[in-house]
């Protein structure tokens, strides 16, 4: 145990517990070299009681601390943050005059945004990277300075950094201005940063430029953003961008637009999508395949109106809480009424329209309900965010001793589906409130207890693994939010369900009891598909485009070999078209290519088109009643008689289960 330090010395206390005596000032580079000079190189930054230091900056008071090093977690995040850095550095040594404005560090890399007129081009990144290798190799030393905030906005005003100056103006009061700089090149930052700029490494890689706005918000000035990504090593560089190459491969926005799925027009309005023939038959499987579950658990379909009354939103207090994700009202006759962005309050005033007895709860009332959410034009993406959306929605009414069973049995739905999808990738996360700040919910804490009482027994006997993230739960009552990863490693919040105590009072739903009186219902909200949109998107990329046989929008393509064979290749068609399947087109999706290309190019054609199957019918196809049947992947089936391959696709479309060759 080291001896109390005296007034001109402090304390540091290892994460084992051991106590370090240093004199006063001492750095966080001093104290990793005491400790040993494997950790004196190996040392990245310092936390100091829970905040992370520049390994160059004094310690003036005892405190906790922990060294942080190129293993540990936190890494990656300060090695992309110090890399923003020297990005910012290297354009504006290639391209004078470019203001600086935001560079964070975000998942698996990050970005910097700039001002300059001339746009950047994809021919500009090599040679960008070629300078921050340039820098990097240089180990520019790393120093902090704190200046007066007026001196600060004034200097960066007048070397032409007005974002820079305007950022200054917003830090709060009791922060400091903090400037670092690298060599003599410097930037507004609250650090921490690495002490050379040869601490980085040169596992990076700039990978696309983009726009972007201003504080990200469309009536600001456009910027041009700069992404790059960067890692420990080299390897770990590596194993991403075979990642990224996937991923652009597996891009729903791309394999929408090619194979015809989706579009959007700036006609209709950005975040707006079109559903072409193809894209709706995606929907109209799901939605097919969303009401066969939903039957077999006792749910009974409605349908509601788009638009309602202004005051319906205050009544279900989604206005205040809900309004900058609404759509500005509309005058009609005189009063307001709103894009709906939710169906719960439709659903509530269709249960509270009649009166209800015990015996009659558990009611379950779906909709596939079409919704409108105002989004920052900045955070649209494809289908991943939008403002039309179409949701698999539904509503539970039930006593307080059904709601457990119940919430159990949503997600029991929620694995079914995700069975039937071969999704294996997710986990729960229990979105709770943080009931030291019950203004941003309902204030009514023994209800939340209760609430939260009924989800955690509820998720404990389901088995399924879940986590818990405080402050995250929706403003009238706890939630359940599924996460799902995609085959390329992404995570999404896919859907959700929800415990609602606060519209049972809004809506005065209630049941009679077996006294006779009236008891308040219990309300769960449940999404398993979530919105249409976001699940399609997922989908797609989960498949790449390559949908199992029930839901790719044409299923089979017969290809005739020449003329002479076209008149059976028709029958064939016909054949399959009339085969009675319950699906939800009601019928196969088939289609027939008597082009006069090649054979081998409409194979090919139907291959790119990620069609499932391929009947190619010849003379002798033709004389034995069969057809031959070719696989996506180019695997050749070879001929079966054309009712064996009608029971075939048949089983498959209905089943959803692709036979497995």
């Amino acid at each position: 145990m080291s001896a109390p330090a005296s007034a001109s010395q402090v304390t540091v206390t290892l994460p084992d517990g051991k106590a370090l005596t240093f004199a006063r000032g001492v750095t966080g580079g001093e104290i990793a070299a005491a400790i040993g000079p494997g950790l004196a190189k190996a040392a990245l930054v310092i936390e100091v009681d829970g905040k992370q230091w520049d390994l160059f900056r004094p310690i003036e008071q005892d405190a906790k601390i922990r060294i942080i090093t190129r293993k540990d977690p936190e890494a990656l995040e300060l090695i992309r943050h110090d890399m923003a850095h020297v990005l910012a550095m290297a354009v504006q040594a290639l391209y004078p005059g470019t203001q600086v404005t935001i560079g964070p560090a975000i998942e698996d890399g990050f970005y910097y945004d700039f001002a300059r007129e001339e746009p950047f081009t994809p021919d500009d990144l090599p040679k960008i990277e070629e300078e921050m290798r340039r820098i990097i190799k240089a180990g520019l030393p790393t120093r902090r300075e704190v200046w007066p905030r007026d001196a600060a906005v004034d200097h960066f005003k007048g070397i032409g950094e007005t974002y820079k100056a305007e950022l200054i103006q917003s830090i709060p009061a009791n922060e400091d201005v903090s400037i670092y700089w690298h060599g003599d090149w410097h930037d507004l930052c609250r650090g921490p940063h690495f002490r050379t700029t040869a601490e980085l490494g040169d596992a990076f890689k700039l990978t696309k430029i983009a726009g972007a706005y201003w504080r990200g918000d469309s009536r600001n000035a456009q910027l041009q953003r700069i992404y790059g990504t960067a890692w420990r090593d080299r390897k770990e560089l590596d194993a991403y961008l075979e990642r990224l190459a996937e991923a652009e491969k597996r891009d729903h926005r791309k394999l929408g637009r090619e194979l015809e799925l989706f579009t959007f027009s700036p006609d209709v309005g950005a975040g707006l999508p079109l559903w072409m023939p193809n894209g709706m038959v995606i929907r109209q499987e799901l939605e097919f395949l969303a009401l066969q579950e939903e039957r077999k658990d006792g749910y009974r379909r409605v349908a509601t109106p788009h638009i309602a009354k202004e005051a319906l939103y205050y009544r279900s207090r989604h206005l205040p809480y809900y309004g900058e994700g609404m759509y500005a009202p509309l005058d009609i006759d005189g009063e307001n009424y709103r894009l709906r962005p939710m169906n719960c309050p439709h659903h509530h005033l269709i249960y509270g329209a009649g009166r209800h007895s015990y015996r009659e709860l558990p009611i379950r009332i779906a909709e596939y309900g079409q919704d409108y959410r105002y989004e920052a034009s900045g955070g649209l993406s494809g289908l991943m965010r939008v403002r039309g959306f179409c949701m698999n929605d539904a509503h539970i009414y039930c006593r307080y001793d059904q709601a457990r069973d119940e919430f159990i049995r949503v997600m029991k739905l929620h694995a079914r589906y995700y069975d039937l999808l071969g999704i294996s990738e997710y986990y729960m996360r229990l979105s709770l409130p943080d009931l030291d700040k019950l203004d941003k919910y309902v204030d009514q804490p023994q209800k939340w207890l209760d609430a939260l009482a009924i989800i955690r027994q509820a998720m404990d006997e389901s088995g399924l693994k879940y986590v818990e993230g405080k402050g995250e739960a929706a403003f009238y009552g706890p939630k359940i939010d599924f996460m799902i990863r995609s085959a390329i490693g992404t995570e999404y919040t896919i859907s959700t369900n929800q415990l609602d105590f606060l519209a049972t009072q809004t809506f005065d739903l209630s049941y009679i009891g077996e006294d006779g009186a009236d008891h308040p219902v219990y309300v769960i909200h449940r999404a398993p598909l979530g919105t249409h949109e976001r699940f399609t998107a997922f989908l797609i990329e989960h498949y790449a485009g390559a949908f199992p046989v029930w839901l790719a929008p044409v299923q089979a393509r017969v290809i005739p070999i020449s003329e002479k064979v076209e008149e059976y290749a028709r029958t064939v068609l016909e054949t399959l078209f009339a085969a009675p399947v319950v699906n939800g087109t009601a019928g196969l999706r088939v289609d027939i290519d008597t082009s006069s290309e090649r054979m081998q190019k409409k194979i090919r054609d139907a291959q790119l088109q990620k069609i499932p199957y391929m009947l190619v019918v010849g003379e002798r196809e033709a004389a034995e009643g069969k057809v031959a049947v070719r696989l996506r992947s180019g695997k050749d089936l070879g001929a079966m008689p054309l009712e064996t391959f009608v029971a075939r696709i048949k089983s498959e479309a209905e089943s959803r289960r692709d036979v497995a060759e």
